[in-house]
């Protein structure tokens, strides 16, 4: 095992072994190989080509050297194309507290079966006049940041739930086919995640409606990985275990704290209240930042829209109670 792999399991290393294609006897070999096509693009600054950034650009490619070299040719690409978004990126950013002090994401304490992270979006808070899309979308991104240091999630990856519950047509309208299209070459052409599913609940026919807007801009792949469930809860239990979920999903762990992943970024800065202060996180710089999660002080409820549970099956008044699952979408 090469010192790259420290820190993980035995049964992730045969995971990534099987799955990845990773072979530890030539790993510095194909980091060497992606590191070498950099000369290729002389267009884009690689700010950084170390041996532990690009590995988790091989792992989200499976070992394909010039589909990791591509992707961390967009990574860089897409954050110079986009500036702005990407300027004073920390946690203390005031766009990006708001956003993570409305619980965008929600990131769970515990992982599926299959060792996946499991984010969350509760569609309702978004609230326009406070956050903006480019923010939540930049909440998101450096959220990935902290998570992706972890190799134990560059193998095994991403779940993303997304709860449309009581998420209006006027919220709905601000998703315009330029944002849209924003977020997806961020999150599915330039970033090294490999996302195992993106679960819809309760989506309202108008989210559906959305799917034709973005379906030009998803690759395959990722189209077979969106899942669209409804109210139909025990189709998302039949991929992600009760005991893996809140309590708004049918789980039986407790509601979810939107303030959970909030204080774990900010820490002391932390507040409730809509005051910012300073704090010296930078996300390219924190090492396994997720690991504090387990270390956090007892949560402190936050408002949130609430999903009716009966039965196992959310109820939504725009949605009858048997609607089948659709796939639709997933990043890897």
């Amino acid at each position: 095992m090469t010192h790259l792999q420290a820190g993980l399991s035995p049964e992730t290393i045969e995971k990534a072994r099987l799955e990845l294609n990773e072979n530890p006897d030539i790993l510095h070999q194909d980091i060497q190989q992606v590191r070498d096509m950099i000369i290729t693009r002389p267009d884009i600054g690689f700010l950084r080509t170390d041996d532990a950034f690009i590995l988790r650009f091989l792992r989200a490619r499976k070992f394909h050297q010039t589909e990791a070299f591509r992707l961390l040719a967009q990574y860089f690409q897409y954050r110079q194309l986009n500036l702005d978004m990407f300027k004073n990126f920390k946690a203390d950013d005031p766009g990006i507290k708001r956003a993570l002090t409305d619980g965008f994401p929600g990131v769970l304490e515990n992982r599926d079966h299959c060792g996946r992270k499991i984010l969350l979006l509760f569609a309702a808070n978004w609230d326009q006049s406070r956050n903006s899309f480019i923010d939540i979308l930049r909440a998101i991104l450096l959220s990935l940041e902290v998570l992706i240091e972890d190799q134990e999630l560059q193998i095994n990856g991403f779940i993303l739930i997304i709860d449309w519950s009581n998420f209006s047509f006027k919220q709905a309208s601000k998703l315009t086919p330029s944002i849209l299209k924003l977020a997806i070459e961020g999150l599915q052409d330039s970033f090294p995640a490999r996302f195992g599913g993106v679960h819809f609940v309760n989506q309202p026919w108008y989210i559906h409606a959305l799917y034709t807007l973005i379906k030009p801009f998803l690759k395959d792949k990722t189209r077979k990985r969106i899942f669209l469930h409804g109210n139909n809860l025990n189709s998302l239990h039949q991929l992600i275990h009760p005991e893996c979920l809140p309590s708004e999903f049918g789980g039986t762990l407790p509601p979810y704290d939107m303030g959970t992943w909030a204080r774990t970024l900010l820490g002391p800065d932390y507040s409730d209240e809509n005051e910012y202060t300073h704090t010296s996180y930078n996300a390219m710089h924190v090492k396994h930042a997720s690991s504090n999660l387990e270390q956090e002080a007892s949560p402190k409820p936050m408002k949130r829209s609430q999903s009716v549970v009966e039965a196992g099956t959310l109820k939504h008044e725009d949605q009858g109670e048997n609607e089948n699952t659709q796939p639709l979408l997933a990043l890897d």
